[in-house]
């Protein structure tokens, strides 16, 4: 028998737990994308499908979740596109057979066109009120991202658990360690203010509908600067990275005021990202879903890839950083 944390998650249980608020489920279940949660939609008797989602166990506390919830509903109650948790009687956050919950209106919509510049200055606009509404207050249960939390617990887990190959394990922990103790210097030669954060911004967590752009998934919320939900939009070569990044700060400084100050972060972020989600598969690897839709994690061609790629991002950390004009 399995001792994933999501063994006991049947569709029974997921049922029982949606109609525990009052719905009538027509028993239809979808199960969504999603790897640290667990994510369905749910069919309901009457009446629009809900997204019903289950917090991985003993990944936040109670506290933690709520914050993160009330932070979605501030930004609702403010007119910034994104999707709150349902209130029910005044609560988000529920509990059934021992698996914490929240409900969902669902919500579709398509992916965003970021060669599309209009779209690039919507985002930076909308990150500009995320961040003028995320900078009047900090988070007080949920954690900041810096490189000791993103970096060198990460690398002190994967060091730890085993499961870099023997091989590999001398040239990839010499340039992680190389790698954190420049990001160390870099990130005290930068400071800034932390803010509240979406902390997880990619292209996928953003839905284009109805001409606006919504941000969807805040369970990584977290405090940190605020370039961290502004650099996984930049891609290409530098000149185009340049280019996007010029549209979004253009959107950005109607609703706040961007600190180029931060931009030579960008590449520190990159790698904290890198060697984060490396031990974030690490973490997970017990639950079945890991193994079946990330394979190649188990490789040594993996390994092997990250060490170069390791090596290129200290080589980045001495480029020039991109700047607005």
């Amino acid at each position: 028998m399995s001792d994933h944390p999501f063994a006991a998650l049947t569709p029974d249980t997921v049922l029982d737990a949606v109609e525990s608020l009052g719905f009538l489920s027509d028993a239809r279940t979808l199960t969504l994308n999603s790897y640290e949660n667990r994510v369905f939609q749910i069919g309901i008797e009457g009446g629009q499908p809900l997204i019903a989602k289950f917090y991985r166990p003993d990944r936040w506390s109670d506290a933690a979740i709520r914050e993160e919830h009330q932070f979605s509903i501030e930004l609702a109650e403010r007119e910034i596109p994104v999707i709150p948790p349902m209130q029910i009687d005044n609560e988000t956050l529920f509990e059934h057979a021992g698996f914490r919950f929240t409900l969902f209106k669902r919500f579709g919509g398509r992916a965003p066109e970021f060669d599309n510049p209009d779209h690039l200055l919507m985002l930076g606009r909308l990150l500009g009120r995320l961040h003028a509404v995320g900078a009047m207050r900090p988070f007080e249960h949920r954690p900041t991202l810096d490189p000791a939390s993103f970096g060198h617990a990460s690398v002190d887990w994967l060091e730890q658990a085993g499961c870099v190959p023997e091989n590999l394990r001398p040239a990839y922990f010499s340039v992680a360690r190389d790698l954190l103790a420049e990001i160390d210097v870099r990130w005290l030669q930068h400071p800034f203010q932390p803010i509240r954060l979406h902390g997880d911004l990619h292209v996928g967590n953003l839905l284009w509908r109805d001409e606006l752009l919504y941000m969807v998934d805040m369970d990584d919320c977290r405090m940190g600067p605020a370039i961290q939900d502004l650099w996984m939009m930049l891609s290409g070569e530098r000149d185009q990275r340049q280019g996007q990044l010029a549209e979004l700060v253009d959107g950005y400084n109607e609703f706040h005021d961007f600190d180029p100050r931060q931009l030579p972060l960008i590449e520190s972020l990159r790698s904290l990202r890198l060697v984060h989600y490396s031990a974030w598969l690490a973490r997970r690897w017990t639950d079945p879903a890991f193994p079946r839709h990330f394979p190649w994690f188990a490789s040594e061609r993996y390994w092997a890839d990250q060490v170069l790629t390791l090596r290129e991002q200290r080589a980045a950390l001495d480029e020039p950083a991109l700047r607005t004009f």
